[in-house]
Order: structure tokens, then C-alpha cells, then sequence
């Protein structure tokens, strides 16, 4: 079971985890679907779909890693289960790995891959309303492969003598996943916004699918890995030059679709 203290390196892993949570699949499947159904309706809340997304999500994270924090003390809950627990996300980022491989290598037109967007009510999903936008935030993050991350990270948390730790790593692993999701959502909104006819949207989304599966076989195979031979395991440093450099791949995706759509803005005289 990991441990967490207040250090530079500890918080900065978290928020980098957080960042890679906002590309989460079903994540960007969902603001995508709403913000495009918003940005049509003209709906002001368009280019905050992420945001509050994020937030509902995030929410829900932080207040199981304290509600477990706290209850692991008074209670004595054995660490095994955690421990158990925590290979579900791996188990999952494999399927959504392959899900992704298989939908890049069939498809011209890639649609990312994941498994939780149609488990949501289609009420929620067409709803116009912010609070609709923020539960369905709050039901990605109730299901289990996110809950039980968020749990066993409450239950390492308690090793500190204090929740507070787990209040921190909840916020700044939200904060990381606001921001990328906030990121992604304003993105499309510009894009949709500008009636754009071309392959944009189509080649940022096989850009950011190819991400998506690298990162998932990768971060899976080092858990893996390392769990059979500690001798690999990273250091805090390596860890977060790795999860930086991930992030700045990422950003670099962003930032060429912004150059692109200024270039089709300027030469269509807008």
C-alpha cells in the first residue's frame, strides 16, 4: 500500500495523475457529446462542459479518500482489500488500451473507446441544465474502478495521522483533471463554434486516441512490472519527469489544433 506526505514530489505525482484522468476516454466522449449538443443549442454553458464535468467528478474522489481516511483509523480496516483493489484500474486501462488500438486500426474516423458513457441515463446526457452536467461528474466517478482508486488512496492517506492528507490529494488530483477536461471541452466548443469542415477535429482526435493507448499499455505494464520486479521501480523524480513529459505531449495536441483553426480563421477573413 503506497504512502503520501507533504512534499513536492508526492502532490506533483498526484496532480499528473489527475491530468492523465481528464483523458480518460469516457471522459472526452461525454463532454464532447454534451458540449457539441450545447454549442448547437447556442447554450452559454457550452464551453464549461468540461469544467463542471470535472468538478461533479472530482467531488465525489475527494470525499470517499477523506470518508475513508477517517474511517480507516476508528474502524482499523485491514489493508488488504486496498491492496486488491488498486489492480482494477490496471485491468481496465489493458481493455481500454485494446479498445482504442482496435477502434484506431478499423476506423478512418476514429471515436475514442470507452465503457462507461452509455451506463449513464440519456436524461442526464441531453439535459441543458449545470447541476445535470456536474451528476453525471459525480456518476463517472461512482463507479468502481474510480471509487475504489480513491479509497485506497484514503486508506494510504491515513498513514499521515491526519485527513487532511486525503482532502489534499483530493483536491490537487481534481485540480490536474479540471484542467484537462476544461482544456478539451473549450476545444471542441471553438471548433464547433467556427462550423470548421475539414479533418481537425478527426486528426486531434487520432493524435490524442494514440496517446490514450500508449499511456494506458505503458502505465499498466509498469504496475505490472514493477510489482514482480521492485528493482524497476521509479523513483518520485523519474516518475514525475515521465508523467511531465507525458502532460507536455498532450499540451503540444492542444496547442496544434489552436495554430490550425487560427490559420483557417485568418485565411476565411474572420
Amino acid at each position: 500500500m503506497p504512502t503520501f506526505s507533504f512534499d513536492f514530489y508526492g502532490l506533483a505525482l498526484v496532480f499528473l495523475l489527475g491530468l492523465r484522468h481528464g483523458l480518460d476516454p469516457d471522459h472526452i466522449a461525454v463532454i464532447d457529446s454534451i458540449s457539441l449538443r450545447l454549442t448547437q443549442q447556442q447554450n452559454k454553458l457550452a464551453p464549461w462542459v468540461g469544467t463542471l464535468f470535472a468538478i461533479g467528478h472530482g467531488l465525489v474522489i475527494t470525499v470517499i479518500a477523506v470518508g475513508i481516511s477517517a474511517g480507516s483509523k476508528s474502524l482499523h480496516i485491514s489493508a488488504t482489500p486496498f491492496e486488491w483493489m488498486q489492480w482494477i484500474p490496471v485491468l481496465l486501462l489493458i481493455v481500454i488500451g485494446f479498445l482504442n488500438f482496435q477502434s484506431l486500426r478499423n476506423n478512418k474516423i476514429y471515436q475514442l473507446a470507452g465503457w462507461r458513457f452509455h451506463f449513464i441515463p440519456k436524461k442526464l446526457i441531453t439535459s441543458t441544465s449545470p447541476f445535470s452536467i456536474l451528476l453525471v461528474g459525480v456518476l463517472f466517478a461512482m463507479v468502481f474502478d474510480t471509487a475504489t482508486q480513491a479509497a485506497a488512496w484514503g486508506y494510504a492517506a491515513s498513514s499521515s495521522g491526519t485527513s487532511w492528507m486525503a482532502l489534499m490529494i483530493g483536491l490537487v488530483f481534481t485540480t490536474g483533471m479540471v484542467i484537462t477536461d476544461t482544456i478539451d471541452g473549450r476545444l471542441l466548443y471553438q471548433i464547433s463554434k467556427k462550423a470548421i469542415v475539414d479533418d481537425t477535429v478527426w486528426q486531434y482526435r487520432r493524435n490524442l486516441g494514440w496517446i490514450i493507448v500508449i499511456s494506458s499499455f505503458a502505465i499498466a505494464g509498469y504496475k505490472i512490472g514493477s510489482y514482480f520486479f521492485p528493482v524497476i521501480e521509479l523513483s518520485d523524480t523519474s516518475n514525475l519527469i515521465i508523467g511531465l513529459l507525458m502532460v507536455l505531449l498532450v499540451m503540444i495536441t492542444y496547442i496544434k489544433v489552436f495554430i490550425r483553426l487560427s490559420k483557417i480563421k485568418t485565411a476565411h477573413g474572420h
